[in-house]
């Protein structure tokens, strides 16, 4: 026990700066998240747009699933929803009653997913994975408001170091993240072919300026397929090496940091790559944290000193409350409440590891349908299948054909220009945003059938508020199919008409 216990600190110790660096990060991806999705507030979340809650109850429901953001289709109430979770974000950045922003920002980011799951993406999954590990590690200790008020005692450098369940969970949620996902690459795409990045570039949906650039050279892509797959597969072990803990750290850290970096120049993933990014800054080792502390944080170099502690005095807390309470022998002692707390964290880390290694086919038997309600409620249900186990082939483009009341006919996603079924020199551009792309997909599935009419009904509603002087009397969502094909091979676009409605006569 001895040695497992010695293994298990070398191993899962992480410096408290460095989850500090992750909880300013996540917050911020929080704060940009909330941004975009804001832009789409009455399409995405209200009863005016693409899902109405019967809709979603109906098709999307399970009893397990909590949601604010379903008790009203309103899109203002929507709204106040989204001003609460940035100002918890922002105290969550700031550091300010960090604890309890966390869980606010969990709770809230929980309910948003739950409102409309057809605009999510893997992303989304690891970043309230990290927001659920989070209300477990103290990465406010530093760099924050609470650190600011903690104490006045200068804290020795070996403080910075931590290690707890909490530690040992967040780990081993980045290696489940890479490793699962090259366990669900199990196609020869992938392990033998090496075709997979040339199928996924070819996807036009998502293809990004870097991804045009290395799509004519076959032997560059196949190269890059099997060291993804590898890299995925293999990386994450360097995790647990016990030994030279300092120079794997920095290893993981320095690849994972170019690879999304690389994702993000080749294909469009939303904020998918910031919050990999992000998962992976609390794992920069105590050392490298010593030089960006003395480099580029020199003022912050305390956290109860320097610049930080001057700018946070300058403020009063508009939720500070002088309560005063007296209690003689509290109910659970400290020690009591830190046993139940790792004790709690372990099961659910044993819980996410049996999801992801059974989900992944990994010698384990699957757990029962009546034990998967612990993770919907907690929504630490995880699938990490990015573009496996082979790559999505139904590439296309849409074409939002509205009859107007002249007799023309006209693309909506053209902003009203003469329809035509031409392929467009960016498809990619034809998008708002990822949570739109994201949308676009899922349409396609002949399972979300029942979602079509909503999304052509408030097309056709919104042009008609917009131009009242060019009203359109039918829509039909067209989609352009051109499935990828292998070796650079072209073939013919066939037209798919997918939904149509029309205006009801007056």
């Amino acid at each position: 026990m001895k040695y497992l216990e010695l293994y298990f600190r070398k191993v899962f110790t992480v410096d408290l700066r460095a989850l500090a660096i992750m909880r300013i990060w996540v917050a911020g991806i929080i704060l940009i998240d909330l941004a975009i999705r804001a832009t789409d507030m009455e399409a995405h979340y209200s009863n005016m747009g693409v899902l109405p809650l019967h809709v979603l109850h109906k098709n999307l429901w399970l009893p397990q699933y909590f949601s604010l953001h379903t008790l009203s289709g309103l899109w203002q109430f929507q709204a106040i929803l989204f001003l609460i979770a940035a100002i918890f974000a922002i105290f969550m950045m700031l550091g300010y009653k960090t604890r309890f922003a966390t869980i606010v920002s969990w709770v809230l980011m929980l309910s948003l997913h739950n409102r409309n799951p057809l605009i999510t993406q893997g992303g989304d999954d690891l970043l309230r994975m990290l927001l659920f590990w989070g209300m477990f590690l103290p990465w406010g200790k530093f760099y924050s408001y609470d650190a600011t008020k903690a104490t006045n005692t200068p804290i020795p450098e070996k403080k910075t170091s931590y290690f707890s369940a909490a530690t040992v969970a967040y780990v081993l949620q980045i290696f489940l993240v890479y490793f699962s996902t090259a366990l669900l690459k199990d196609s020869p795409e992938w392990r033998t072919e090496g075709t997979a990045l040339y199928y996924a570039l070819s996807l036009d949906q998502i293809l990004m300026p870097g991804g045009r650039l290395i799509y004519p050279y076959p032997e560059l892509l196949r190269f890059l397929t099997l060291t993804t797959f590898y890299t995925e597969l293999l990386l994450p072990f360097l995790l647990l090496i016990p030994f030279f803990n300092t120079f794997f750290r920095l290893v993981v850290v320095g690849v994972l940091l170019l690879f999304h970096i690389g994702i993000s120049l080749t294909l469009f993933v939303g904020l998918f790559y910031l919050i990999n990014i992000a998962s992976v800054a609390g794992l920069l080792p105590g050392k490298a944290m010593d030089w960006v502390d003395k480099r580029l944080l020199s003022s912050f170099r305390r956290p109860y000193s320097g610049q930080f502690k001057h700018i946070f005095r300058k403020f009063k807390s508009p939720l500070s409350l002088n309560v005063q309470m007296q209690v003689h022998r509290p109910i659970l002692s400290r020690d009591l409440l830190k046993s139940l707390r790792n004790g709690f964290v372990s099961a659910i880390l044993i819980y996410c590891i049996w999801w992801n290694l059974s989900g992944a086919d990994f010698y384990l038997p699957q757990i029962p349908d009546s034990g998967k309600g612990l993770g919907y409620m907690l929504r630490v249900n995880q699938h990490w299948g990015m573009f496996s186990p082979i790559v999505f082939r139904d590439d296309g483009w849409y074409v939002l054909e509205g009859h107007t009341t002249k007799g023309n006919n006209i693309d909506l996603n053209q902003e009203g220009k003469e329809a035509d079924y031409a392929k467009p020199v960016s498809v990619v551009s034809l998008f708002k945003n990822d949570r739109w792309r994201k949308y676009s997909e899922n349409y396609l599935f002949i399972n979300n059938a029942y979602m079509r009419p909503y999304y052509c009904n408030y097309l056709m509603r919104r042009w008609n508020e917009g131009h009242p002087k060019n009203p359109i009397t039918q829509l039909e969502v067209i989609y352009m199919k051109e499935p990828s094909q292998p070796d650079y091979q072209e073939i013919t676009p066939s037209r798919e008409v997918l939904c149509s409605c029309a205006n009801l006569p007056e």
